[in-house]
C-alpha cells in the first residue's frame, strides 16, 4: 500500500514558495533532508524566489521591496494557497495535520505554503492566500522559518499516516 494522501490516482502536490537563498549549509542540509522524506508522502518542491536588497531600507524602499518580492509569489502560487506570516493563527501540529487532511479529504489536489522574505509579505499577497497561518509570534529568520515549515509539514503527513516520528 502506498503511503501518503491520494488525491483521485495523483498524490497531493504540496509547493513552498519561499524568497531568498539559504545561504547556511546546515539549513540546506535539513531542508534536504525533509524534502526528501515527504517524497514518500506528496509531490514536494521548493520554489526559490530573488530577494531584493537595496542599500537604503527606509519606509518607502521596504514597501518598494515587498511590492516587487509580492509580484514574484504571486505569480508563483496555484492551488490553495496559505501564507506563513506572524498574524496567522497558530496551530498546533496535530491541528495542523488535520487541516492538510480535510483540504486533500475535500479534493485539493495542490498546496502552496508561502514565506516571505526578510521583510515579510505584501499584504497583496496575503489577501490572496486563503490562509495565515503563524508558528510563532516570535520572530525567525526566513530560511529557518524554511526548514520549520519543511519539518512541520513532514510532521504533519507522519500524524495523517501514523507514522512513527510525531510525539
Amino acid at each position: 500500500m502506498r503511503r501518503g494522501l491520494d488525491v483521485g490516482f495523483d498524490m497531493i502536490k504540496i509547493r513552498l514558495v519561499a524568497v531568498g537563498k539559504v545561504k547556511e549549509e546546515y539549513y540546506r542540509n535539513a531542508i534536504d533532508e525533509y524534502a526528501k522524506r515527504l517524497g514518500a508522502f506528496c509531490k514536494f518542491e521548493i520554489i526559490e524566489l530573488k530577494e531584493e536588497n537595496f542599500k537604503i531600507t527606509d519606509a518607502a524602499a521596504t514597501d518598494k521591496i515587498l511590492s516587487i518580492e509580492g509580484e514574484r509569489i504571486k505569480e508563483a502560487l496555484k492551488g490553495y494557497s496559505i501564507a506563513f506570516a506572524v498574524e496567522g493563527k497558530e496551530l498546533s501540529s496535530e491541528k495542523f495535520a488535520e487541516k492538510l487532511k480535510t483540504l486533500t479529504d475535500s479534493g485539493v489536489g495542490e498546496i502552496t505554503f508561502v514565506i516571505g522574505g526578510s521583510y515579510g509579505i505584501n499584504q497583496e499577497v496575503k489577501s490572496l492566500c486563503k490562509e495565515k497561518i503563524s508558528f510563532s509570534q516570535m520572530t525567525f529568520p526566513h530560511t529557518l522559518t524554511r526548514v520549520i515549515a519543511c519539518e512541520q509539514i513532514y510532521r504533519a503527513f507522519t500524524i495523517i499516516n501514523n507514522v512513527v516520528y510525531h510525539k
